[in-house]
């Protein structure tokens, strides 16, 4: 049987594997990993459920892309905003890589994406939900 452990050591893998890791200026990291200060672009993964002793095993995991908010001038005042640009360039990478992920016995299936705000760190992040369903122990 696998464990969260296991799911998120897969989609750590995934991503430091590919195109991603090197289009990113922070790290890629697994559940609290990331440093409390980090102003860089980081890759988050956890997982948050998954089934045990039966198969098909099913569960969810998050991958969080963190991206730094621009300052922006909205009718002469300067505010900061998402960088939606470059929100969305690395979500669109990282949907490719997990999309084209292919491991026996394992399907992986992105199911939602939201972008929220992380105000305290003046940062946003896309947060891509992971559906499982492992056919395997």
């Amino acid at each position: 049987m696998k464990t969260t452990f296991d799911t998120d050591a897969i989609l750590f893998s995934l991503l430091q594997d590919s195109p991603v890791k090197n289009a990113i200026n922070g790290g890629i990291y697994v559940g609290d990993d990331r440093p409390d200060d980090s102003m860089d672009e980081d890759i988050v993964v956890n997982s948050i459920d998954l089934t045990q002793d039966y198969l098909p095993q099913i569960g969810t995991s998050n991958v969080n892309i963190y991206v730094a908010d621009v300052n922006v001038k909205i009718k002469g005042k300067n505010q900061l905003q998402a960088n939606r640009i470059r929100l969305k360039a690395l979500s669109e990478m990282t949907m490719c890589v997990l999309r084209g992920a292919n491991i026996t016995g394992l399907k992986l299936i992105p199911m939602s994406q939201h972008t929220l705000e992380e105000p305290s760190i003046k940062q946003h992040y896309v947060n891509i939900r992971i559906d499982w369903n492992i056919q395997i122990d």
